[in-house]
């Protein structure tokens, strides 16, 4: 089993976007014993909170327009404070893309919990958006794939195996993936890949 990197808390910066509570002034005792760098906003964040490390946000009275990002779009991890379980504010907290809750009133622990639990959570999702945006990349390069190696039978490969294997060839003598230097002989009149 993977061991997962503990976030450096001590250098993090949190947000509280929340309006002026006791739960509030908890969850900042909470923050500051965890060395947590902490400011308390109320009613919407601004451009340069953004920058912050996480974000802790009211669902029971939050809206849409706090955030000077697209719902589900947020660029750290999320924390909700839960104090109603009404299923619509439940809903709003999620389309924001909270990461992990904690639930009001807030007492004197819980923060350093769902602190660990959002930075994986947010880490995780960001991982797997990353996968499918390298996949998707190589998806739409597939017919650059497809085009390369009819190109490269029609230059002297015998089959399509033996063309594939010319590919693999090029992709790495150039460092490049194979929908990558596909793309290249596609654009290439053939000098270059003489060349190879």
């Amino acid at each position: 089993m993977t061991q997962r990197r503990r976030p450096d808390l001590a250098a993090w910066r949190a947000i509280i976007l929340h309006p002026p509570h006791a739960s509030v002034d908890q969850l900042i005792r909470q923050l500051e014993m965890l060395h947590v760098s902490v400011r308390h906003v109320w009613p919407q964040l601004d451009e340069a909170d953004a920058d912050a490390d996480v974000i802790f946000f009211d669902a029971d009275s939050g809206h849409d327009g706090q955030f000077p990002w697209p719902a589900g779009f947020a660029p750290m991890p999320l924390i909700a404070l839960v104090g109603s379980e009404a299923p619509g504010r439940i809903e709003w907290a999620l389309s924001q893309g909270s990461n992990a809750h904690l639930m009001k009133p807030i007492g004197s622990t819980g923060a350093y919990s769902a602190l660990l639990m959002a930075a994986h959570a947010f880490e995780a999702v960001r991982t797997r958006t990353d996968d499918i945006r390298a996949l998707e990349t190589r998806l739409r390069q597939r017919p650059a794939v497809v085009h390369a190696v009819l190109k490269l039978m029609h230059d002297g490969a015998r089959d399509e195996q033996a063309a594939m294997k010319t590919l693999r060839a090029i992709a790495m003598t150039w460092r490049m993936t194979i929908e990558e230097a596909a793309e290249a002989i596609c654009r290439d009149d053939g000098h270059t890949r003489r060349g190879a």
